[in-house]
């Protein structure tokens, strides 16, 4: 039997190999869209690695619950989703590491107040509760900012957007932090 090159498949025909739990299928679709999805998630986070990390769990992902995959944009669209999505959790992920290293030592320590602790730990998760609803662009641009440190040019060419789009997401993140903040402290 003749076989299409891995190239000129579609989308749907991709799909149908997946949803025949043939494994020709993630073979297409790992050679069509590896390098596209590295350089997606790269805009996300710079580490090589840790993007092919991220791309290959999405296709062992995909692989596991490829009966039940339901696209309903285009595929290269789908995946390029699941990668930001994914690049954004261990971003989301890492920051919490941090934090959670941050209340060890303060639990540690012979000379901090036990009641202080507490409250900084307790205020921390507020505001790790406010910036995870923040709404999804002005998450990330703050996140790449105040956690990652990068500048506003920086996020911008990360993001693909301009540094005014940057310098508004960021106006506005702080603006709901303030106010959320005040609303905190005045339930105290």
């Amino acid at each position: 039997m003749h076989r299409i090159p891995e190239v000129d498949y579609t989308d749907d025909q991709i799909l149908e190999l997946l949803n025949n739990q043939d494994e020709k299928g993630i073979e297409v679709l790992f050679k069509k869209y590896y390098e596209p999805l590295c350089l997606s998630g790269y805009r996300y986070i710079r580490d090589k690695q840790t993007i092919e990390d991220l791309v290959q769990e999405l296709f062992f992902d995909l692989w596991k619950k490829r009966a039940g995959i339901n696209v309903k944009s285009s595929l290269g669209s789908y995946l390029r989703t699941a990668v930001r999505n994914r690049a954004l959790n261990y971003i989301k992920a890492q920051r919490i590491d941090f934090a959670d290293e941050d209340e060890i030592v303060s639990f540690t320590s012979e000379d901090t107040n036990s009641q202080e602790d507490l409250e900084t730990i307790e205020l921390e998760t507020f505001i790790n509760g406010v910036i995870d609803s923040l709404p999804e662009k002005c998450r990330m641009v703050f996140v790449l900012s105040r956690h990652e440190e990068l500048s506003y040019k920086e996020i911008a060419e990360k993001l693909d957007i301009s540094t005014k789009t940057v310098e508004n997401q960021i106006s506005k993140a702080l603006k709901i932090l303030r106010e959320q903040l005040q609303r905190y402290r005045e339930s105290q």
